[in-house]
């Protein structure tokens, strides 16, 4: 069983920086793709970025030109990198790994953008 754990969430000002970082305990070569997506209060889990084993990485248009999806197959290891946090991108972020039809989750890391 792939277990994925999300880390560097918290509290960031408004036009403020966080990296999310997710570590997978197998190879994540193995997964077609891997994702984060986020779930604020009273709202659904949406997709905010996608990057397969090799092609095109894919972004939500709220967040396009200010996250960056990675990975580092070495460290088995995927990141987001956001940056001019806006109050909506308060949510839960939560990171995926895709194998055909399957999904495996994450726990989920609180993001928090607030003066």
């Amino acid at each position: 069983q792939v277990q994925l754990v999300e880390s560097g969430g918290g509290l960031v000002q408004p036009g403020g920086s966080l990296r999310l970082s997710c570590a997978a305990s197998g190879s994540i070569f193995s997964f077609d793709a891997m994702g984060w997506y986020r779930q604020a209060p009273g709202k659904q889990r949406e997709l905010v970025a996608t990057i397969p084993r090799a092609g095109i990485k894919n972004y939500a248009n709220s967040v396009k030109g200010r996250f960056t999806i990675s990975r580092d197959n070495a460290k088995n290891t995927v990141y987001l990198q956001m940056n001019s946090l806006k109050p909506e991108d308060t949510a839960v972020y939560y990171c995926a790994g895709h194998i055909a039809t399957m999904t495996y989750w994450g726990q989920g890391t609180q993001v928090t953008v607030s003066s």
